[in-house]
């Protein structure tokens, strides 16, 4: 039993370094039924075949979870509502959507839920610098950006990201901290576009998660979501990390639940609803992810330090 107790020990230790690592390299370098019948399933069907525009009908039809943190349907409308202009991406609802995913992630199970912390920083650290740019314009932003929430008053205040805030969108966002000198290219700073980068390398690994998640095999044998989890990550976030970081997301991965708590998650009932209402979702984040991904390329910022 001493052994065994050590090495759960061990175990849980390299996974709070984990979590405190997990986005920038290291890991900061270094989802009772809610849809039932045929009908419901039919509307799915036909989103999960439209455009992103049109998948906002699937709000009415992927409802409210009762007696769930994670919602999935929040989660869409977060994603709906960022898409700004012919290719902006507005941040406040970026940013809700990152909250809805962090409950996601810290649905299952506080091994995995313990990445969320760090993903959590990070919105925190754009929202802060949007409350400074907001009190005062001018400033040089940049500091005290770590500072507690509570000294800013609620979320709610927080998220009052307005058009004419510089962190409005991302272009605005990358625009005014390139004109004030706040991005570095070769060192690391608490700059919003430096931030950003890293929650986009992160939402990469969640699309591509669910969206594996929702493909359904021609012969019909699922693979785990676990296994699902660690192919995403081997091909996203895994090359930004060292290789302890590596080892130490395969020990968070062998804990994801199994499908069965996907579909209670999502209130889907079977493999071809959670296909279908995935698909849904995967696209919104799809539009999102592309729109950012050609800010940060065009303006050389992939690889921030």
């Amino acid at each position: 039993m001493g052994v065994k107790k050590k090495a759960a020990a061990a175990i849980l230790v390299l996974l709070l370094f984990l979590g405190s690592l997990w986005l920038q390299g290291g890991l900061d370098y270094h989802w009772d039924s809610c849809l039932k019948g045929y009908n419901q399933v039919n509307k799915l069907h036909q989103l999960s075949n439209s455009s992103v525009a049109s998948a906002a009908e699937g709000l009415h039809v992927l409802s409210l979870c009762p007696g769930q943190t994670f919602q999935v349907s929040m989660l869409l409308s977060h994603l709906l509502a960022s898409p700004a202009s012919a290719s902006d991406v507005l941040l406040q609802p970026y940013l809700s959507s990152w909250d809805e995913l962090v409950k996601f992630m810290e649905s299952l199970g506080p091994m995995v839920g313990l990445i969320s912390s760090e993903i959590e920083s990070k919105t925190s650290i754009i929202r802060q610098l949007a409350l400074l740019s907001e009190e005062n314009p001018e400033a040089e932003l940049g500091s005290d950006v770590h500072s507690d929430n509570s000294q800013t008053g609620e979320k709610g205040d927080l998220e009052a990201l307005h058009h004419t805030s510089a962190y409005h969108s991302v272009h605005s966002m990358i625009r005014v901290e390139l004109n004030r000198g706040l991005v570095s290219f070769h060192h690391q700073t608490d700059s919003g576009c430096r931030t950003l980068l890293r929650l986009h390398r992160a939402l990469l690994w969640l699309k591509l998660f669910l969206q594996k998640l929702a493909e359904t095999p021609e012969n019909g044998r699922l693979r785990s979501p676990s296994d699902l989890c660690r192919e995403a990550y081997q091909s996203t976030l895994s090359i930004h990390h060292t290789w302890f970081v590596r080892r130490a997301a395969e020990l968070a991965f062998i804990a994801l639940p199994e499908r069965g708590f996907f579909f209670k998650l999502v209130c889907l009932q079977n493999q071809e609803e959670l296909s279908i209402g995935l698909n849904i979702v995967v696209k919104a984040i799809e539009e999102v992810y592309d729109r950012t991904q050609k800010a940060l390329e065009e303006n050389g910022m992939l690889d921030l330090p």
